[in-house]
């Protein structure tokens, strides 16, 4: 059983998740309480459109949490595909008040297996996504509001306890969440450069400088040094690390072949889903991507030729 977050952690992310968005945002937000009424249970913005402020400019990313599959869902197969493979994506465009389009990214899960996915899950789907800040723009009650600050403080901290057998003796936070983005991201396949990472990890540097700190006191083997602020020592073992090798080499197999089913099944659940995964990789890659004419027509059978030449060529990591 994972122990519980410290109260100083909890407290930093919940000061974050709190922290206000753009006014634009709410027009996603009536939509999909009108979509999922009393099923929904809250909503988690977090990503790119996050960091930059603006949700206008770009795909909006937002973790749809309810309560159960069941109370949202009014056929079997949905639901199915729901319980099977989580979180399920789909798209939803709606205006602003004066008119500008907003296009989102939504994704589906229960609140029970987003609990499950930031703390107990070895795959790090969800706790490398949700170790990063982000804004609970709706939530039901307190009850679900304390749930989520809790398992958004628990993505941390399985972040740290995942990540630090492969870090330096001595690092910096900056130097520990790098690296562990670096991790996680190996882990997917994703049309990442590899100074993403960095990126991230600067954009936002005061949050992780913060919950490392927060954290360290309840991370085996990690030690703040007495001397300088912000420098961190692990004392993990030979054995440990050999362990978080052969861990890591065990999540990028799972978590490769992971991301290709999830693909498959936004081809499906997406609406627009072949136009959506080529937009998303050539925002990431910076160019044109080259799509057979088949594509959009028969996207099971032909999407694996541009799988195959985009990781050939080293475009996916």
């Amino acid at each position: 059983m994972p122990r519980p977050a410290p109260p100083r952690l909890l407290a930093t992310v919940a000061q974050a998740c709190a922290l206000p968005v753009a006014d634009e945002l709410q027009a996603l937000v009536q939509v999909l309480r009108a979509r999922f009424g009393d099923g929904l249970s809250g909503l988690l913005f977090y990503g790119s459109c996050l960091r930059s402020g603006d949700p206008t400019q770009g795909l909006v990313d937002l973790y749809v949490l309810v309560d159960d599959y069941a109370s949202v869902r009014t056929t079997l197969l949905p639901r199915l595909a729901d319980q099977w493979l989580p979180p399920t994506v789909f798209l939803l465009k709606t205006a602003t008040p004066d008119g500008r389009m907003l296009r989102a990214k939504c994704a589906l899960i229960s609140l029970k297996d987003f609990e499950e996915g930031t703390t107990r899950w070895f795959q790090s789907y969800l706790w490398a996504r949700f170790s990063q800040p982000s804004r609970l723009v709706y939530y039901r009650n307190m009850a679900v509001r304390d749930r989520v600050h809790a398992s958004v403080a628990n993505a941390v901290m399985r972040m740290m306890s995942q990540t630090l057998a492969a870090q330096d003796q001595t690092f910096s936070s900056m130097a520990f969440w790098e690296r562990a983005f670096s991790l996680t991201y190996g882990s997917e396949l994703r049309p990442e450069n590899a100074n993403r990472p960095a990126e991230i990890v600067g954009h936002n540097a005061a949050y992780y400088a913060q919950v490392t700190c927060d954290a360290a006191a309840s991370v085996p083997g990690l030690t703040p040094s007495r001397h300088q602020s912000d420098v961190f020592t692990h004392h993990c073992t030979a054995s440990q690390k050999r362990q978080s090798r052969r861990r890591w080499n065990l999540r990028r197999a799972q978590g490769r072949t992971l991301n290709v089913l999830r693909l498959i099944k936004s081809l499906f659940t997406f609406e627009d889903g072949v136009d959506y995964v080529i937009w998303k990789l050539e925002r990431h890659l910076g160019e044109p991507v080259e799509v057979s004419p088949h594509l959009h027509r028969y996207p099971l059978i032909f999407c694996w030729p541009l799988l195959w030449r985009l990781f050939k060529n080293r475009r996916l990591r």
